[in-house]
């Protein structure tokens, strides 16, 4: 019963953070899974994306209502992305423990600390846009920006490769790319990662159920958590001090990670 109900609010948690920031909620799940239980490293990882599955959903859905998100972006990202998440899922079937932590661990150290030392302004490439967007979110506000989708979609591909090989969503990669390379509004670029999430989620959950790497009764009680977790983190991500929450949730990520390393 105990363990139902920590794995109920680890889901919760994974949920909210993961859908305010953009992240998806596998950088919860897994290292809590990993301190609590001894499971194989592709054990671990294909329960976080089932998890993941059901996170993106809710975000997806509470997002879309908002409509915050650019659905051609997500739909041409996913595209890419779908065959790096099922390569992802095969290769961490072979993953050693030590290998797997060590990697996640220092994953998770770069995501920290690109959270805080993130440029305050987009990058400009020496590309030319191939994209114009231009829309009106649910609230009224006007958002423009342009991108070069070429480059978004190859960097999608490492995306989904990442997002099945660690079982975290590639929104860490995502929304900088889309904010800091892209220009993307930031909530439009949050928005937009939740969906992309959820399409390749989708794959990535169906190839470790293939490979039979998901523990069911985990899910059981994670999922649910996940869902309202994300559903909650979606509406009240607009109302939060980002930059506090970037601050707080890169020290927490760097101890888990440290602790990860050293496991």
């Amino acid at each position: 019963m105990i363990d139902a109900i920590l794995l109920f609010f680890t889901g919760v948690l994974a949920g909210v953070t993961g859908s305010i920031v953009g992240l998806g909620g596998g950088f919860v799940v897994v290292p809590v899974i990993s301190f609590l239980y001894t499971m194989v490293p592709a054990h671990i990882v294909g329960t976080s994306m089932a998890v993941l599955f059901f996170n993106s959903i809710s975000s997806t859905l509470t997002y879309a209502k908002q409509k915050r998100i650019d659905f051609a972006a997500g739909l041409s990202f996913a595209t890419a992305s779908i065959p790096g998440s099922i390569i992802g899922a095969f290769i961490a079937d072979g993953l050693s423990s030590k290998t797997f932590f060590v990697g996640f661990g220092c994953f998770l150290i770069f995501i920290s600390l690109f959270l805080v030392f993130k440029p305050k302004n987009p990058v400009r490439l020496p590309l030319e846009p191939t994209v114009h967007r231009k829309f009106v979110d649910a609230s009224g506000t006007e958002f423009e920006y342009s991108y070069h989708r070429p480059l978004g979609v190859g960097i999608s591909f490492i995306v989904g490769f990442i997002s099945s090989l660690l079982g975290i969503g590639g929104g860490s990669i995502l929304v900088p790319m889309m904010a800091i390379l892209f220009a993307f509004p930031p909530h439009i670029a949050t928005a937009t990662s939740m969906f992309t999430i959820f399409l390749s989620a989708i794959i990535g959950t169906g190839t470790h159920w293939y490979l039979d790497n998901i523990n069911w009764w985990m899910v059981l009680f994670l999922a649910p958590g996940a869902f309202i977790g994300g559903l909650v983190g979606a509406k009240i991500a607009p109302k939060l001090p980002a930059q506090l929450i970037l601050r707080i949730l890169s020290i927490v990520l760097i101890i888990v990670a440290i602790r990860l390393i050293t496991k």
